[in-house]
């Protein structure tokens, strides 16, 4: 008889991560992981303890999953396009992982995680959020106190947007919710100075 295959923190992870994708944080469940694995409970049980630790690790794991690609979006384009690559970028998760989305920004994390591995992290401190403000502050010589108060606004508006799209009944066409994105940061760009009279709305902004 031949050995059975290792279950490993990896493969526990991405079956709980393909759960919540599917079904929402509900049915992540170690009678659930096990299933999807096609292995006992004591694999999972033995990773992790208890599914309070398993939660935690999977905010941080969906986090790395979500996020992980927007640094290589982001490099090496100016700063008005990337500002639009991170509300984008944010908005699609929302609308392609709607219930990963309502764990990792609309559910409490400090139930999910704790305070103290949180810290005083949001959406107002995420690192996309501090990269738009220096590359925008660098490139058009403007103080970084007015560039965060654009940000924030931003940040705030695509945050309502997201919250909306999650659901069928408020659910507007990506393309067209990231035209909104558009329009919006094109105002608030405009009331602090910068020019973006030659930025014109395209397709390959809901693409980036």
């Amino acid at each position: 008889m031949g050995r059975k295959a290792k279950i490993s923190k990896e493969m526990i992870l991405e079956a709980a991560f393909e759960l919540l994708d599917e079904s929402g944080l509900s049915a992540v469940a170690i009678k659930n992981i096990a299933a999807k694995l096609e292995c006992s409970t004591q694999p999972i049980s033995w990773q992790f303890g208890s599914m309070t630790e398993l939660k935690k690790e999977l905010f941080m794991y969906s986090a790395m999953r979500m996020w992980g690609s927007l640094e290589a979006k982001m490099e090496g384009k100016d700063a008005v396009d990337a500002f639009f690559i991170s509300g984008v970028h944010y908005i699609s998760i929302a609308c392609d992982h709607p219930n990963v989305f309502r764990f990792l920004n609309i559910d409490d994390p400090v139930q999910t995680i704790g305070e103290e591995v949180l810290g005083d992290s949001s959406i107002f401190t995420q690192q996309m959020n501090a990269s738009s403000v220096e590359a925008l502050a660098k490139q058009y010589k403007i103080p970084k106190k007015k560039i965060g108060d654009v940000v924030q606004n931003m940040v705030i508006y695509t945050h309502g947007l997201s919250v909306m799209m999650m659901w069928d009944n408020y659910r507007l066409p990506k393309e067209k919710a990231c035209r909104m994105i558009f329009d919006m940061g094109i105002r608030l760009l405009s009331e602090i100075g910068i020019d973006v009279s030659d930025r014109k709305w395209s397709k390959k902004y809901a693409n980036m």
